[in-house]
């Protein structure tokens, strides 16, 4: 268990199931309709996996500005989030 803690492979595996459940989600909305629209959760979803991608350039060492560039990604779609949640409360409909 260090071991995967150590080499970052947790991170990786999380990277990969928000992923894989974003590609879902979209697939099965797409296709019956059935699901939640992708307008409630793509703009949570993506910030959440553009936080674990910073965390994931910087175990690896990458340069400074790809972390950056991920932070800032996420923190505009979750105030993009935000912003859309608050309209929609202030004109009477409820976001979920």
């Amino acid at each position: 268990m260090q071991a995967l803690w150590e080499s970052g492979l947790w991170l990786d595996i999380a990277i990969a199931i928000t992923a894989l459940e974003l590609v879902v989600l979209g697939a099965l909305h797409l296709f019956s309709r059935r699901g939640l629209h992708p307008n409630v959760w793509a703009l949570n979803l993506c910030s959440g996996l553009l936080l674990m991608l910073a965390l994931r350039s910087t175990l690896g060492g990458a340069a400074w500005h790809w972390p950056v560039m991920c932070l800032a990604a996420s923190g505009l779609m979750h105030s993009a989030d935000l912003w859309r949640r608050w309209r929609l409360q202030q004109t009477g409909i409820k976001p979920f």
